[in-house]
């Protein structure tokens, strides 16, 4: 039977991103429409965490002084950001870095993704973090914007303010970002396909359905 007839076929894929990564940002668009390529292959989507700046704490930085720190200055980033506003504009998304002022930890933002589990799709909460990060600049560090994304995405505002007041899955979160980097993974998006085919960086479509497809052959391989 092809992989195409059989709807009882499915690959599970861990995406390991940052929602201030902005490759990672253009990755999921890229993958969601490698999903529609192989419309006979489920795909179940599980978004892991990265920190791609692991040094900034949690009250974050400001955006001049991070661009400073990490790319010497702001205008060698500008002259770096351009093809990545391109590249986001072509999938329909929009980058607007001079919106952004500050530059967040993004350890509560993988909690509320974390926290959306069982409640509506994770993905959804993370678009709508990058969304509100490269298109309007927010603030992903105040409270106030990440209890409204989650509620704005269908979570109790309520409860997700009350967690964020905790500690809790703060270790859990840690621990998942330090087994990612122990695991080889240095760079972000980093796709991983029915747990053993890896594909690291904001890939075609094309290319990222050809790994789903690869995928889903694998078991019947094996059984062969």
């Amino acid at each position: 039977m092809s992989i195409e007839s059989d709807a009882a076929v499915s690959v599970h894929t861990d995406v390991v991103s940052d929602v201030v990564c902005p490759w990672c940002c253009i990755g999921k668009r890229r993958l969601e429409a490698a999903i529609q390529l192989n419309p006979g292959i489920e795909v179940d989507v599980n978004w892991r965490p990265y920190f791609l700046n692991p040094w900034i704490p949690r009250e974050g930085i400001d955006r001049k002084t991070y661009l400073e720190t990490k790319f010497g200055s702001v205008a060698r980033y500008d002259s770096i950001a351009q093809r990545v506003v391109a590249a986001a504009a072509q999938k329909g998304l929009t980058y607007a870095p001079d919106k952004i002022s500050r530059q967040p930890n993004t350890l509560d933002c993988h909690r509320i993704i974390r926290w959306a589990h069982g409640v509506i799709d994770p993905g959804r909460v993370k678009q709508r973090l990058m969304d509100l990060y490269f298109a309007e600049g927010a603030n992903l560090t105040d409270i106030n914007v990440l209890v409204k994304a989650a509620a704005d995405c269908g979570m109790d505002g309520d409860k997700v303010r009350q967690l964020l007041a905790t500690d809790t899955d703060v270790e859990q979160i840690e621990g998942e970002v330090e087994a990612a980097k122990e695991a080889g993974i240095d760079g972000v998006p980093c796709f991983i396909f029915g747990g053993s085919s890896v594909i690291s960086g904001a890939q075609a479509p094309e290319h990222l359905a050809s790994a789903i497809k690869r995928a889903a052959a694998e078991p019947a391989r094996k059984r062969a």
